[in-house]
């Protein structure tokens, strides 16, 4: 197991920015390629942005491309998030998640962050 705790969110006015975090416990956090997904209301979970083990490779959803920007620092099991230039259809509960290998299956979740943008 590798519990994840999501902090971070908030309510932001659209063009805004906030930092999503991500925090694991354990030991093996540096061995996992880790995610972000988010879900609005009335819809699915959808992919935001993944980050393999060391930081080398991320990819990101095209709706978040040039916005939003996925880290990691392995010695703070710590994933984040930065978004910028926020939009109201960003509105959602934030998931990040941990995988093996690459691209990531994701085994582990977290229990979400909200995060609101007001237009």
């Amino acid at each position: 197991q590798v519990p994840l705790v999501e902090s971070g969110g908030g309510s932001v006015q659209a063009g805004g920015s906030l930092r999503l975090s991500c925090t694991a416990s354990g030991r093996t956090f540096s061995s996992y390629a880790m995610g972000w997904f988010r879900q609005a209301p009335g819809k699915e979970r959808e992919f935001v942005a993944a980050i393999n083990w060391s930081g080398g490779s991320t990819y990101y959803a095209d709706s978040v491309k040039g916005r939003f920007t996925i880290s990691r620092d392995n010695a703070k099991n710590t994933v984040y998030l930065q978004m910028n230039s926020l939009k109201p259809e960003d509105t959602a509960v934030y998931y990040c998640a941990a995988g093996s290998s690459w691209p990531p299956s994701y085994k582990y979740w977290g229990q979400g962050t909200q995060v609101t943008v007001s237009s």
